[in-house]
């Protein structure tokens, strides 16, 4: 146990110091000769300090993602090699005889610990963006959001372990395929629930008090055949100064959301290209082919953890301290192991994503004809959040769900190039 601990936290540190080496010193965020000079290029409209600021902190802030994930990895792995799932399942299993209560005990403790586990790296993320001028949420307001994270994730957590351990005890080996047909309809539920229930939880919801500005929005969704009645505004000037807009929910439950400092920092022809982009999704139906990818992922995925975890325990049962798949003790390493799952696919569904927000783009400047409200809405957002406008592929492939900066300005200038658009 302890030389497996002891190679844990040796191969941990090397790969921290790999990606630091990759994102400090070897990474180049150039942008192409032939595009310097152009609308692309950041010195056109980002200062020499705000190019410095973009650079220190995207890779601050890069750095603590491809940190965070592997450290997930080893805080699961601590939790089973030093006994604590076991010790916490027993201590459950001599407080009550009701498997559901048990459940609820153990869930409270596990999500506890990993949330603390995980907390420095949160504080230091919180502390960036603060420090570099993202962020305006103060200290307790940024504690609210941990917390009410917090209790929303332990309760679904429970929720999924009740149902998936039951069937687990119940259909040893088949146990994969029923918890997939249950995940289908929880996750159209929750995509439709989020928008009304979840979100509200953590910002305001209005409707846009710009009454003229929501009346342009509603006339482009005529034009785009999307019956829309109102768009709606989120206070999230009270926790940054990044601009953003976006789709959620589905059928009745759809919402378009412009953030507050989207509409009052950008320009109504630039609100409207944002809107046509968002509409976008919507007749293309991004959101559904969304949840199908999602539950064609959910079947290999679940299929591949109940395999990975058969062949864990019977390769390190001892050390993991485990006896069946079925225990509760065995949470852990469930999670453990769908996270490196999820991690493995991630270039997959990023590229997919970012394929979907390309042709939204394409939507946007067929829709309005103005190649221009882009250039100067991505200039904008680049400015805004101190975005990389053109980051390492590395950091691309992994954490990129949009089209770069650099990407999107390029495409619309060549958009304005082949079809005179303004």
């Amino acid at each position: 146990m302890k030389k497996m601990i002891y190679w844990s936290v040796l191969i941990y540190v090397l790969y921290c110091a790999g990606i630091a080496l990759y994102l400090f010193w070897f990474s180049d965020a150039s942008i192409p000769t032939e595009w310097r000079g152009t609308s692309a290029d950041p010195s056109s409209f980002l200062t020499s300090g705000e190019q410095h600021l973009s650079e220190r902190y995207s890779d601050l802030k890069n750095f603590l993602y491809f940190a965070s994930i592997p450290y997930d990895w080893f805080v699961y792995l601590l939790i089973l090699l030093l006994g604590i799932s076991n010790m916490l399942q027993k201590w459950a299993q001599r407080a009550t005889k009701a498997f559901w209560v048990q459940t609820a005990l153990y869930v409270f403790w596990l999500s506890l610990i990993i949330t603390a586990a995980a907390l420095p790296l949160e504080l230091a993320s919180y502390h960036f963006s603060r420090a570099y001028g993202i962020s305006t949420q103060s200290m307790s307001s940024w504690l609210r959001d941990e917390v009410t994270d917090f209790l929303i994730s332990t309760l679904l957590l429970f929720f999924v372990i009740t149902v998936l351990y039951g069937l687990i005890r119940r259909f040893e080996k088949r146990w994969w395929f029923f918890a997939w047909l249950i995940s289908i309809p929880l996750t159209i539920f929750l995509m439709f629930i989020q928008p009304v229930v979840i979100d509200p939880l953590y910002n305001k919801f209005y409707p846009l008090k710009n009454h003229a500005l929501e009346a342009e929005i509603l006339s482009l969704a005529q034009q785009a055949h999307i019956p829309a009645d109102h768009v709606f505004e989120v206070n999230m000037s009270e926790k940054t100064n990044a601009l953003n807009a976006y789709v959620t929910g589905i059928g009745s439950h759809a919402r378009i959301v412009l953030w507050d400092t989207t509409v009052e920092r950008l320009k109504q022809e630039e609100v409207l290209f944002i809107m046509a982009h968002e509409m976008g999704h919507y007749v293309m139906k991004h959101i559904y082919w969304g949840i199908a990818g999602s539950i064609v992922l959910a079947f290999f995925g679940l299929w591949m953890v109940s395999r990975l975890m058969s062949w864990a325990l019977a390769k390190w049962r001892k050390h993991l301290r485990i006896k069946a798949v079925g225990e509760l003790a065995s949470l852990p390493l469930l999670l453990l192991i769908m996270s490196l799952l999820q991690f493995s696919v991630t270039p997959l569904t990023n590229m997919v994503s970012r394929y979907e927000e390309h042709a939204a783009d394409k939507y946007a400047v067929e829709l309005t004809e103005d190649a221009d409200a882009g250039i100067s809405t991505f200039q904008k957002l680049a400015k805004a959040g101190l975005s990389e406008v053109y980051p390492p592929y590395l950091v691309k492939i992994f954490r990129y769900t949009h089209p770069t900066i650099f990407e999107r300005i390029v495409f619309l200038e060549q958009q304005k190039s082949e079809n005179g658009h303004k």
